[in-house]
């Protein structure tokens, strides 16, 4: 038997192979040697790709191009990855759990920009189209109407800008006056935006420059332009609300470091105004942001616990045996869990999945002094001997969440190579064997990027807590009515308002299992539709006996003739069954009749992820009138031929 062969002997074995022509065989070599690699070099997924595109596989090339973004922020890497996916895409696209339409408007060369976004998007499973815009042509583009990036129609506008675009002086003896300026001319670019196009705007702010006439003076002084930007990113950051995200490029150039972010050699040559080398961090930032708000961040952190949240093996070691705390590997672990619980306090989800005794690793959160996360912050927790795969289905099952949602942290290679290659979906934080570098590892991924905070993010973790209490109930219950009364639902219901505009906007965004025409509105669109005589807006607060889960359930109608059309019903994933959908219906039912109309007319348009509504129309006695070809339908409910849609389970209490 011949003795196992290194990576690099397995490539130049799969070089070989090529050359005669044998393209199974390196493949399957090249595949070889990435198993060998917890994150496969990028020049070898590269490869692989290629391999896959000569096989006429176009779908794993695509897999394994998305690999580049995890293996390296190289931009020579980026750049042939990208290459081959732009090849790639002229005959075939990927098969992803979203598609998007981008415009890149600039103030300065975005060539290469635009070409590494679709390689980013990929990674979070966006198949993303690009319109690059004219060099320095944002204003004309986003002022004009008739501009080319209305109409590409884009689902999202990049304003690729940079300090250069600002007006404002070296120094202002009236620097709140003049940076009021530049941020009106900001946000009045983004209304023109909302006016002429249903795009989410996402703005990169500006990256101050390392050169500093007054030096250490440069932030007392508020009339120096470094102060001003920096009162200017704030400002914009705080005026951007619903509908405008921004990137913070001046953090990111912070923290890669300026001399690396800036590099004066590309603006003088080709108005490149980031260096090449930080061009795929900044489409890595941009792209997660862009996935945060079409709804696509991930919601839950799973947690290992020996040598992960604390030094050492608690079944061997026991209580007074890990490090936690006290020392500098113990401070270490404590470091993590505060940033754990940081997360955990703006709206991520955590759960525990650990081979370990349930009791013995309970005890260390009960009784530990040291230890920052108690078992209130968790939401499933998980500690036994199964497998680390059926860990994260159960966990995912019982939030009642898609394996996509999950993110796994975990010191144990193999545990976290076992996970990629059966579940990969999942995605899987790669720890190093120092305890002191796992807060930057866990600070430095980009799938729990915000849009904004609301009340209910904040309060996830008590609501996901009360929907598995609930879940054991149903467990209990005798029959579903019986578990209906026992859960002793309340609802408020009301027209879209100011108040709760930013929720439901949110849900308009992200929402996408009980999601009946995946229609996308920003707040300017919505607030029309407050205001509109022809529309009818409701939106549902729900408290049952665990918990408030706040505003979950929005619908929005239509009023045409003697028709109302519902145009959207969604509901947050972790309120389905509980018949939320039949105290809206009931409500639209009333709606149509005080706005004297006879039918409620609906669509049920198909996605990848919203199967689980595919029947509802049906389910509530709604008439089919025509199917498709593409899976879509269209419902009919007459009410002067059939009784209003009701709902004994939910009792309504006033705003």
């Amino acid at each position: 038997m011949s003795p196992p062969r290194s990576v690099l002997e397995l490539v130049a074995a799969a070089e070989q192979a090529q050359q005669r022509d044998q393209h199974p065989e390196a493949l399957e070599l090249l595949a070889a040697a990435a198993a060998e690699m917890e994150v496969p070099s990028a020049e070898l997924c590269v490869k692989i790709a290629r391999g896959h595109t000569r096989m006429g596989s176009p779908q794993a090339a695509f897999s394994w191009l998305s690999r580049v973004v995890d293996a390296t922020d190289s931009f020579k890497a980026w750049s042939a990855a990208s290459v081959a996916l732009a090849r790639l895409v002229r005959s075939e696209r990927p098969a992803t759990r979203r598609q998007s339409r981008v415009a890149v408007s600039g103030s300065y060369t975005t060539s290469q920009l635009c070409a590494m976004l679709p390689l980013a998007a990929l990674r979070e499973g966006i198949d993303l189209v690009v319109q690059e815009g004219l060099y320095g042509q944002y204003e004309q583009d986003l002022l004009d109407p008739a501009s080319a990036v209305y109409g590409f129609s884009p689902d999202q506008i990049i304003l690729a800008v940079d300090e250069s675009a600002l007006r404002l002086p070296n120094f202002s003896s009236s620097p709140e006056a003049d940076i009021g300026a530049e941020v009106g001319r900001w946000t009045r670019l983004w209304e023109r935006a909302r006016e002429h196009s249903s795009a989410h705007v996402i703005q990169h702010n500006f990256a101050l420059r390392p050169e500093l006439p007054f030096g250490h003076l440069s932030l007392a002084l508020p009339g120096a332009r470094h102060a001003m930007v920096s009162d200017l990113n704030r400002q914009l950051a705080q005026a951007a609300g619903a509908g405008v995200s921004i990137v913070d490029c001046d953090r990111l150039a912070s923290t890669v470091g300026k001399d690396r972010w800036f590099d004066d050699s590309y603006w003088f040559r080709a108005k490149q105004a980031v260096a090449l080398e930080a061009v795929p961090l900044l489409a890595r930032h941009t792209v997660s942001v862009l996935a945060s708000s079409i709804g696509l961040a991930r919601k839950c952190l799973v947690l290992d616990l020996d040598n992960t949240l604390w030094g050492g093996v608690v079944g061997e070691d026991g209580i007074e045996g890990i490090q936690l705390g006290a020392d500098g590997a113990g401070e270490a672990f404590v470091a993590f869990q505060e940033y754990v619980l940081a997360l955990k306090d703006r709206g991520v989800l955590l759960a525990v999945a650990s081979k370990n005794n349930d009791d013995e690793a309970r005890s260390v959160f009960e009784r530990h002094p040291e230890m920052r996360i108690k078992l209130d912050d968790i939401s499933v927790f998980a500690a036994n001997w199964d497998d680390k795969p059926t860990n994260l289905r159960r966990i995912a099952q019982t939030l009642g969440l898609g394996l996509d949602a999950l993110v796994l942290v975990d010191d144990n290679p193999a545990e976290r190579q076992i996970v990629r290659r059966t579940l990969p979906e999942v995605d899987v934080i790669a720890l190093s064997t120092e305890p002191a570098e796992y807060r930057k590892a866990l600070s430095q991924y980009t799938g729990f990027e915000p849009t904004s905070i609301t009340a209910e993010d904040r309060q996830r973790t008590s609501q996901y807590r009360a929907r598995a209490a609930a879940a054991t109930l149903a467990t209990n219950a005798t029959d579903m009515e019986s578990f209906y009364r026992d859960l002793q639902m309340k609802a408020i219901v009301a027209p879209f308002d100011e108040l709760h505009l930013p929720r439901i906007t949110q849900l308009f965004g992200k929402t996408n299992q009980f999601n009946l025409t995946t229609h996308r509105y920003g707040a300017s669109e919505l607030k029309e539709f407050m205001v509109g005589e022809a529309y009818v807006s409701l939106y549902l607060k729900l408290i049952d006996r665990f918990t408030d889960h706040g505003l979950v359930a929005v619908a929005l109608g239509v009023v045409s003739g003697d028709v109302l059309e519902i145009d959207s019903l969604l509901m947050s994933c972790r309120v389905i069954g509980r018949t939320v959908e039949a105290q809206m219906l009931m409500h639209l039912c009333q709606r149509a009749g005080q706005a004297g109309c006879h039918k409620l007319r609906g669509t049920y348009v198909p996605t990848g992820r919203n199967h689980v509504v595919s029947d509802l129309y049906e389910r509530f006695g709604f008439t089919l009138l025509e199917s498709g070809d593409a899976g879509q339908t269209r419902w009919e409910y007459d009410l002067s031929e059939q009784a209003p849609i009701t709902n004994e389970f939910i009792h309504e209490i006033e705003p």
